[in-house]
């Protein structure tokens, strides 16, 4: 009654959109959702709840493959700083999923990839970051293993994680980047390959190489890499 003595009333109708969600009407809180915006669009917890509106139906669209639909949503939403994040991964996934691999690589600021592999005790499970060549190495790290501390549970050492930054993974389109036995020589033409070896831990060293050698095999990333047209 008081919606129909005062239809335009932005208190009464917010009451009627929260009405709505939580009685889980979701064909008239999204039509309460969309008028709400479009007479009040200045108003931040409105927008809000439009800008939330639109992102699930954008997410909608992804699952039912309707991805020409979907993409102007994610991409309208990137302006939004509540939906910022979320909009720029979910138009990196349309695009993979369309197989526009360049427009996809223009959305990467850094890659972020979990690797595992065997050490002396156990199995190292760690992420590795990379730029957006998908060639140079951001950092690396382990948060779950067995390794002997002080020995290859230097894995977790800052000052050797530190190591990595820089490095590089390929030298013409092979695995070159490895755990070497002993310090760098930084003189050395291929130092950029090398990561200084773990002391009295060999057979952990020898693991961090193994996994780096697979993860960037064909075995592991090289496929998705070499679809993002990495530079080595």
């Amino acid at each position: 009654r008081a919606l129909r003595r005062n239809p335009n009333s932005k208190t009464l109708l917010v009451k009627q959109m929260q009405l709505y969600r939580a009685t889980k009407e979701t064909a008239k809180y999204e039509k309460s959702v969309l008028n709400l915006h479009e007479k009040f669009p200045n108003d931040s917890d409105i927008t809000y709840a439009y800008n939330e509106l639109m992102y699930e139906t954008g997410k909608r669209y992804i699952l039912e493959q309707r991805y020409s639909e979907a993409l102007p949503i994610f991409q309208d939403l990137v302006s939004s700083p509540d939906f910022t994040k979320e909009s720029e991964q979910q138009i990196f996934s349309i695009y993979l999923l369309q197989k526009r691999f360049d427009e996809a690589t223009d959305q990467i600021d850094k890659l972020i990839l979990p690797i595992r592999g065997y050490g002396l005790w156990g199995t190292l499970y760690g992420y590795i970051a990379i730029e957006n060549d998908f060639n140079t190495v951001v950092g690396i790290e382990f948060y779950e293993h067995k390794e002997t501390p002080g020995l290859g549970g230097e894995v977790d050492n800052p000052n050797w994680k530190n190591i990595w930054v820089g490095k590089e993974i390929y030298q013409s389109g092979d695995v070159k980047l490895q755990v070497i036995k002993g310090a760098v020589d930084q003189n050395m033409n291929d130092a950029k390959y090398m990561v200084d070896g773990l002391s009295g831990a060999t057979l952990t060293s020898r693991g961090v190489s193994n996994m780096i050698e697979y993860w960037f095999s064909d075995s592991g990333y090289l496929k998705l890499l070499e679809n993002f047209d990495y530079e080595s």
